[in-house]
């Protein structure tokens, strides 16, 4: 009793967490990074522009590995080995614009959702720094609305970085030579819950 459909105009704020899984990202071969498992904080604001519509801007951080592997320095042949043994530590940062869209179940309490988010991925690695790549996520989840200003959300994310890592060219028998870039993906897969807040309004 109370609960009733999110307001146009509402403004809420998020606070995420959420375990996200490592992948292996191959480099030119033999050479690869692996990113570990680790837990992902962060959080954002959402603005309904519709009942069943939102765009919002949120925060991700993960503090993580990054073993790199390949041949010693030097070595143009022999085992691969880790390179940064000892000094393995960085982190995850994505800043990401989020469009949002609930779909209408027929319950009150209960609203799947789908979201998409484009932004910008900081990598923040063990020896070189931090560096800006292109970022995008997707999220499909489950508001859980309450008769108070929470809400709670359950969802599945899938995020992805993606960062040049230098040229490769082939011969095309019309145009002669053509240089193409390559890039190293990273694509995670994580679990997680949303905590969120509706300033506007005293019911969710």
């Amino acid at each position: 009793v109370g609960v009733k459909a999110q307001d146009r105009g509402s403004v809420l704020l998020n606070v995420a967490g959420g375990y996200t899984f490592g992948d292996r990202v191959d480099l030119y071969s033999p050479s690869y990074v692996q990113f570990g498992d680790g837990f992902q904080w962060g959080g954002g604001f959402e603005y309904f522009i519709q009942q069943n519509s939102s765009i919002g801007i949120n925060y991700y951080r993960m503090d993580t590995s990054m073993e790199a592997y390949g041949r010693a320095l030097g070595a143009a042949a022999g085992p691969i080995v880790q390179l940064n043994a000892g000094n393995d530590s960085g982190a995850l940062n994505y800043i990401l614009a989020d469009y949002t869209y609930y779909f209408n179940t027929g319950s009150s309490t209960l609203k799947p959702y789908l979201a998409a988010g484009l932004g910008v991925g900081i990598l923040e690695t063990p020896s070189q720094g931090s560096e800006t790549n292109f970022a995008w996520d997707l999220k499909l989840g489950a508001k859980i609305k309450t008769g108070s200003p929470v809400s709670i959300n359950l969802q599945a994310y899938l995020q992805s970085m993606s960062e040049p890592i230098g040229s490769s060219t082939y011969w095309n028998s019309w145009y002669g030579p053509i240089s193409y870039t390559d890039y190293a993906v990273l694509y995670q897969f994580g679990l997680g819950a949303v905590i969120s807040y509706d300033f506007k309004s005293n019911k969710m």
